[in-house]
């Protein structure tokens, strides 16, 4: 967690920066634009990979052999989705009403062609815990990224500028990758692949579903209200996921490894699952409710005035992303667990639920779909969690204890950030006024961990040293 988290921070502040300088040079339309090719992509980023990634991870019975017959269908599979890709980018376009999306999907889908090669080597160098490699790998990703987008922005690329720094850092991604795991071809043999096949079908099953309810929201958004409210939901949500995100991504991208290797070991599972959720919970939970508290003045001051109408989805969006952030762990712990088919019963179900409810919340326009998710998302993961305490024998009030030290925090944070808005002058310059009410919640919240967390601080921090020794 800490070489990931190194990897992903050392690039957080230039991509903050990246966006921000994005979002005033480009126009609404643009990151609409880019968010519905985004929709379908994404989709297919998913497919590419076909769960085969997870299943050399997690079932460590598997011989040489067959992870080679494995790596060849993951390439052959990316080759396949970049055709898939070509013929259905002009239907894409009749269905969103706009001519420039075809060249955008085309484009994009490059991808592919070469995404399918790091499955397999990606996968393994996180079996072997090859997290600090890894992370260089990130951090070159999204610096990539960053400036290719930031250049491209600024020569007046328009929407162009996001699709190609999107290309270029899954391109500098996949070289690195491959590069430094190379992974044998075999010709694939499915009776003797089929239990990684079946597990893989789960695990793909799972992610489709999770990608059709997870972008819904900006399919119903996009198709029903149009490209300037989509570009307005679709920077609220960047804005309010992309801190939680990157602390999120940091622990998913680590656990599933660990969880492979005590899958049988229950105690340490739940040892795993309670620590990593309280140091999840006093990370996320600040950024979120601070981002909700500071919403209009964050809009105002950063975004610029033709972005006001994203505030009140951003407000609801940071409350669901703390809730987000602590649920990520229980698919990867019942995937360890092999239970995989259950998993994917219940995103099947999420696909099927969030489309109708946004559909109906959209005559409410953005703040109607931002609702939603506060509303059915803890209905629909609940299940997630019955299961996964009722395998690892974990007690809920127990979980929850965990959450207790975060939200404690959160509580005098808010305080303290209302208490200053109500002081501090309305006449004084937004800047300095956006800038207190940080400065107000930030420190509020560091003086709770430091007064009432202290024996906990102590605990983390021998820990840290422990395994540094």
């Amino acid at each position: 967690m800490a070489w990931t988290g190194a990897g992903k921070w050392a690039t957080q502040l230039l991509t903050w920066a990246s966006t921000i300088v994005v979002a005033r040079i480009l126009a609404p339309s643009d990151y609409g634009l880019f968010g519905m090719a985004t929709i379908y992509l994404g989709l297919i980023a998913l497919i590419s990979e076909f769960g085969l990634g997870q299943a050399v991870i997690t079932l460590r019975e598997m011989s040489a052999e067959h992870i080679a017959q494995l790596n060849t269908l993951s390439v052959a599979a990316g080759a396949l989705l970049f055709a898939i890709s070509c013929a259905v980018a002009k239907p894409l376009g009749q269905f969103f009403h706009t001519e420039k999306l075809p060249a955008v999907v085309v484009v994009m889908s490059l991808s592919f062609l070469i995404s399918g090669a790091q499955v397999v080597p990606d996968a393994l160098l996180q079996r072997d815990l090859r997290f600090k490699l890894l992370a260089s790998f990130d951090a070159l990703r999204a610096l990539t990224q960053a400036l290719t987008t930031v250049a491209l922005a600024w020569a007046g690329f328009a929407y162009w500028s996001l699709a190609l720094g999107s290309l270029a850092g899954v391109v500098i991604y996949v070289v690195l990758t491959v590069g430094a795991r190379y992974y044998w071809f075999a010709w694939p043999r499915l009776g003797e692949i089929k239990r990684a096949l079946t597990f893989s079908t789960d695990v793909l099953g799972s992610r489709v579903a999770w990608y059709a309810y997870a972008n819904s929201d900006f399919l119903v958004a996009g198709r029903v209200l149009g490209t300037a409210p989509l570009g307005e939901y679709t920077i609220a949500w960047t804005v309010a996921s992309t801190p939680v995100e990157k602390i999120t991504n940091m622990i998913t991208r680590v656990t599933p490894a660990f969880f492979s290797a005590v899958q049988n070991d229950k105690p340490e599972l739940r040892r795993y699952l309670l620590r990593i959720t309280e140091g999840l919970a006093l990370l996320t939970f600040p950024a979120s409710f601070g981002m909700a508290l500071v919403a209009d003045q964050f809009v105002l001051f950063v975004l610029g005035p033709k972005w006001i109408p994203a505030t009140m989805p951003l407000r609801l969006l940071s409350f669901y992303a703390a809730l987000r952030s602590l649920t990520t762990l229980f698919p990867s712990i019942l995937n360890a667990r092999r239970h995989s088919r259950f998993v994917m019963l219940n995103t099947i179900w999420a696909a099927i639920a969030f489309p109708a409810a946004f559909y109906y919340s959209s005559r409410w326009g953005t703040t109607g779909i931002a609702t939603t998710w506060i509303i059915l998302y803890p209905i629909i993961t609940a299940p997630l969690l019955w299961r996964t305490f009722r395998d690892i024998e974990l007690p809920t009030w127990e979980y929850l204890r965990s959450w207790v030290p975060a939200l404690r925090g959160c509580l005098i944070m808010t305080l303290a950030v209302v208490g200053v808005r109500m002081l501090v002058p309305s006449a004084w310059p937004l800047g300095v006024r956006f800038t207190i009410s940080v400065l107000a919640g930030g420190l509020a919240y560091l003086a709770v961990l430091g007064l009432g967390e202290r024996e906990r601080l102590r605990g983390f921090i021998a820990l840290v040293r422990s395994e540094r020794s």
